[in-house]
């Protein structure tokens, strides 16, 4: 196995930038996620990686080569795509075996490392099916064997659960998960769905607009977002963010006063920065939408009306008005909120994300 490293990467379209300036250093053995919006860049760095799309400038090293002028074929890579790509007229043995027959691998090679690969997978039944007499579960795990068994440095995945059905995509982030630890192997997975990315990273790339916006591990990236963008990004649902200001506090010397359209709260200035420098800030004030209570604590509390309600069994997500701006809030099952009703909510202070309003970066 070989860990991956990119230095200034970059990839051009024209003047397009799909690709802008990236820094990335994924150690051997780890399980990185690329995530973010269509068009942010995560599958154009991937095939760089692969060696499918050319760099315009920049450095691609597995291990400690630089592949920037290596053939795709020669990286000792394994790439599994969002379509199977499996060979119609040849059963789940071939499929497995085709690319060590190309590169003439010796036959009792092939039938253990065939042997080896589909016992992991759970395919060992379904060696003389074709492609069409499989589910696409199965098709999937086909698709993943055809890879394993060439024992590459990196795998790198694109989008590959995008065609299952959501029930049988929940199995296989799973089956994938404990692959990645059976194996132990440098994994680059490609995902637009933040939820996949969270569930199944060890770390988390979170891009936008061709640029890397946090790294992470899903915990640091969902509690401690870099900026706005992946405040909003990660989580689901996302961030409730509010426009507000900083002022000076009448009844304490080292705390400020923040008012949004929720009302006005005293933060402590530890919490921020110092009274000077924050008096009359512009900033963003982010809420989880787990982090907002029912309660008549009286710190950080507002009255609200329900606008929606809708009920997902073991917890309720509700729509809430207060000050002309419209939020939700996640909550449990017990006394769901009916429409209408005016209602008392808190946050504590140590749940509280803010943001400058010009940059969007964290404060």
């Amino acid at each position: 196995m070989a860990g991956v490293q990119l230095t200034q990467l970059s990839k051009l379209f024209g003047d397009v930038k799909a690709v802008d300036r990236i820094d990335l250093e994924i150690p051997d053995r780890e399980m990185v996620v690329l995530v973010g919006p269509s068009g942010c860049g995560k599958t154009t760095t991937l095939r760089m990686i692969a060696g499918l799309e050319e760099a315009s400038s920049g450095e691609i090293k597995i291990g400690d080569r630089v592949v920037n002028r290596v053939k795709p074929k020669d990286r000792n890579i394994a790439m599994v795509f969002q379509s199977y790509a499996l060979y119609p007229h040849m059963n789940v043995y071939g499929n497995m075996a085709f690319g060590l027959k190309m590169s003439r691998t010796p036959k009792a090679e092939i039938e253990r490392r065939v042997s080896e690969a589909s016992n992991t997978l759970g395919l060992g039944d379904l060696l003389k099916r074709k492609p069409a007499e499989l589910s696409g579960g199965q098709q999937q795990r086909v698709a993943l064997g055809r890879a394993i068994v060439r024992d590459p440095a990196v795998f790198l995945f694109d989008e590959p659960l995008s065609n299952l059905d959501a029930k049988l995509r929940v199995k296989m982030r799973s089956e994938l998960v404990k692959l990645h630890r059976r194996l132990e192997a440098t994994m680059i997975y490609v995902t637009h769905d933040q939820v996949e990315a969270m569930m199944m990273g060890d770390r988390i790339v979170v891009m936008n607009e061709g640029r890397i916006q946090q790294v992470g591990t899903p915990a640091e990236v969902y509690q401690h977002p870099a900026n706005r963008f992946v405040a909003e990004f990660i989580g689901a649902p996302p961030m409730n963010l509010f426009a507000g200001s900083f002022s000076k506090s009448n009844l304490s010397s080292d705390a400020l006063v923040i008012k949004t359209q929720l009302g006005e709260w005293e933060l402590p200035g530890a919490q921020i920065g110092t009274a000077d420098d924050m008096e009359g800030r512009e900033v963003l004030l982010g809420l989880r939408p787990e982090d907002i209570r029912v309660s008549d604590a009286p710190a950080c509390g507002f009255d609200a009306e329900v606008l929606v309600s809708q009920s997902l069994g073991a917890e309720v997500h509700a729509e809430f008005s207060c000050g002309g701006v419209e939020f939700t809030v996640r909550l449990n099952d017990n006394e769901p909120p009916s429409v209408g009703d005016v209602v008392r909510l808190s946050v504590a202070r140590e749940r509280i994300h803010l943001f400058d309003s010009a940059s969007e970066l964290r404060l």
